[in-house]
């Protein structure tokens, strides 16, 4: 039988442990608040009227039916106050790549069982979809404990191949998931800059809360070779032989123009970004970036 717990070995488990002591008023807050906030993925659904009486909120009088009534009507809801958290990772072939001690693939196989992990701690449903052009393996939405086995054992059984294909896989995404909920990609986002920002205006669109975690190796963002070099594409048969030190300035001016447009995009329709590096710790990754979402909220809330 596979080691389905390969990406929460015990050093994991551990991280994870010293995650919920440093952090646990930050996931705690950040996860309560997304029950009260549709901006986090409430499911709020309109039940009925009912006559308004003295102390209402007058937030939730519907003043349609007042104009064509002459009668105050207060809206009632029914509350659906479980999160709906759907983890979308990376596997194409270009996660394949790594020199440090995970490859993209096991660091965003990890990223995403830790948040699994804490979102099911908090009995909301998690889901998960690997994907490389499309939708290649899928679990689905619970919120049971057990449920993370799951999660873990498709992240186990995937290798990553193909190309990446990120705008037809969000727009199976929206269409599958019409309910509003968060959505987290966990990718090296190694795709046409416009179809990505594309396929998240849409994510948002259906109002779906929507979180990028962008793992990049080291290599990628230093680009340290010296000496000549082979390079060769994971997702193509395309290679170079060049000497690197003639491209450095180059490449690291591309990529700056790159990460600045993507940065620009998710800040433009609404979808919170990180960048990360292989390298980074990743209990110090994650309670950066849920402490920066609570405090957006916060900001966004007042």
């Amino acid at each position: 039988m596979p080691d389905s717990k390969r990406f929460l070995h015990l050093e994991a488990i551990k991280r994870i442990a010293r995650l919920e002591l440093r952090a646990r008023h930050v996931v705690e807050g950040f996860l309560s608040g997304m029950h009260r906030s549709p901006y986090f993925g409430q499911s709020v659904e309109f039940r009925q009227h009912r006559e308004y009486v003295p102390g209402d909120d007058l937030r939730h009088v519907d003043w349609k039916v007042w104009a064509r009534q002459d009668r105050l009507y207060v809206k009632q809801y029914d509350e659906d106050t479980n999160l709906r958290c759907l983890l979308l990772v990376d596997g194409s072939a270009s996660m394949q790549y790594g020199q440090g001690v995970f490859t993209k693939w096991e660091y965003a196989c990890t990223a995403a069982a830790s948040l699994a992990y804490l979102v099911l701690r908090q009995q909301d449903a998690i889901g998960a979809i690997v994907f490389d052009q499309r939708v290649r393996a899928q679990v689905p939405l619970r919120s049971k404990r057990t449920h993370l086995e799951a999660v873990l054992e498709t992240f186990h059984i995937q290798n990553p191949q193909e190309k990446t294909g990120l705008l037809a896989v969000f727009r199976a995404v929206a269409e599958q998931f019409p309910r509003r909920g968060m959505v987290v990609v966990v990718s090296d986002l190694l795709a046409d800059v416009e179809g990505t920002l594309r396929g998240l205006r849409l994510l948002r669109q259906r109002g779906h809360d929507v979180l990028v975690l962008h793992v990049l190796d080291d290599d990628e963002l230093d680009f340290p070779f010296a000496g000549p070099t082979r390079f060769e594409g994971l997702e193509t048969a395309d290679f170079l032989n060049c000497n690197p030190r003639a491209l450095r300035d180059g490449y690291l001016a591309a990529l700056g123009r790159y990460l600045e447009e993507l940065r620009h995009g998710c800040a433009r329709h609404m979808v919170d970004y990180a960048l990360i590096r292989t390298s980074d710790p990743l209990d110090a990754v994650l309670a950066k970036f849920l402490s920066s979402r609570l405090g957006m909220h916060g900001h966004r809330a007042g």
